[in-house]
């Protein structure tokens, strides 16, 4: 009952709470990115969603223009592109607050594995064997909560199979709480890159505990 009503419920509420509760923060941040550089205010992308039916994410742009529109951030030199708001902006994930809007369309979840790119084919294939691809990608996620950018992609989508075997009340209220923490703290933000080994052994070593 959870999984199939409840959740939708809850995102339908928090989200439209949020787009009340945010809209003048959105509104500030929204003419800064206009002052800070050149180019729209908004970024739209074809992302992979619930049974690998493709949308259009809507986020605050965060890098130039000139940067590749569909291109994974660790396949380029992103921090050198980007302005000081930039980097403020996505180490504090506010490029992502204007997805409110896709989760109270129904597209999104407020909980689940983030979309893929919908040229990301290795991700979205290493989620179908954990059944990730049928059910809504989220704002934020157990994966979030544990390496984010630093994750490779075999363990990223062995996380979001956990998520998919454990969704619950209680576990969606530890990822949530889990990504405030990790916002505040910046973890797992690697721009231009997908950390180091170290880092993603050592998330991954949580996992087995």
């Amino acid at each position: 009952m959870y999984r199939h009503f409840i959740k939708r419920l809850l995102d339908l509420v928090l989200s439209i709470l949020g787009i009340i509760v945010l809209a003048i923060p959105m509104l500030i941040i929204a003419i800064i990115i206009k002052i800070d550089s050149p180019g729209p205010v908004f970024f739209k992308q074809r992302r992979i969603g619930i049974h690998k039916k493709e949308f259009m994410i809507i986020k605050f742009r965060s890098m130039p223009v000139n940067v590749p529109h569909d291109t994974p951030t660790h396949q380029f030199k992103a921090e050198d592109m980007l302005t000081k708001w930039q980097r403020l902006e996505r180490r504090a994930s506010l490029d992502e607050l204007p997805q409110l809007f896709n989760i109270a369309a129904g597209q999104m979840s407020v909980i689940g594995p983030r979309p893929a790119l919908w040229n990301q084919y290795d991700l979205v294939a290493e989620r179908d064997k954990y059944g990730a691809n049928d059910i809504k990608p989220g704002l934020t996620g157990w994966a979030q909560i544990n390496g984010r950018d630093e994750l490779e992609i075999p363990i990223k989508a062995k996380l979001d199979g956990e998520y998919v075997e454990k969704q619950s009340f209680l576990f969606d209220c530890k990822c949530f709480f889990g990504t405030i923490k990790s916002v505040l703290k910046h973890d797992g933000v690697v721009e231009g890159g997908t950390g180091n080994k170290e880092q993603i052994a050592s998330s991954h070593n949580y996992q087995q505990k």
